[in-house]
C-alpha cells in the first residue's frame, strides 16, 4: 500500500508545492488546513508521516503535535515540522514539542523527499 502523508498547511501555496513534489515521488496525501483539522484527519486515517507547519491559525504546530503525540492513537506517527523558523535552538524546541524532525522554508524538492524517505525508510521512485 502506499504511504499516506499528512500535510497540515495553511498556505494553499505550501500546500500545492509539497504535495505535487510528494505526489510524484509516489506518496498519497491527506491535507488539513489547521491544526485541530489535522488531529482529527490524523486520528481517522492514520496516516504513514506528517509534516506539520508550525504557524497555523488557531492551534499552532507545536501544540498539535503534542496532542497528537499524547494521544495513544496518534503518538507513534512520525511528525516532521515544516517551518520558516530556522535559528539557533529552533530545531531542540521543535524536537521537545514532539517532532521527529523539521525542514527549513522554503525547501528544496531533493530535500523534501529526502526527508520524508528517512523519516519512512521508503524510496518509492527511481532517483
Amino acid at each position: 500500500m502506499t504511504p499516506a502523508i499528512l500535510i497540515i498547511e495553511d498556505n494553499p501555496l505550501n500546500f500545492k508545492l509539497a504535495a505535487t513534489v510528494l505526489e510524484h515521488a509516489g506518496y498519497r496525501i491527506l491535507h488539513a488546513s489547521d491544526g485541530n483539522e489535522g488531529i482529527a484527519i490524523a486520528r481517522h486515517h492514520k496516516p504513514d508521516l506528517i509534516l506539520m507547519d508550525i504557524q497555523l491559525p488557531g492551534m499552532d504546530g507545536l501544540a498539535a503535535t503534542r496532542q497528537l503525540k499524547a494521544d495513544d492513537d496518534t503518538r507513534g506517527i512520525p511528525i516532521v515540522a515544516v517551518t520558516a523558523f530556522a535559528m539557533a535552538g529552533d530545531g531542540d524546541r521543535i524536537r521537545a514539542a514532539g517532532c521527529d524532525g523539521y525542514i527549513a522554508k522554503p525547501f528544496s524538492y531533493k530535500e523534501l523527499v529526502a526527508q520524508v524517505d528517512s523519516v519512512l525508510g521508503t524510496t518509492l521512485r527511481e532517483t
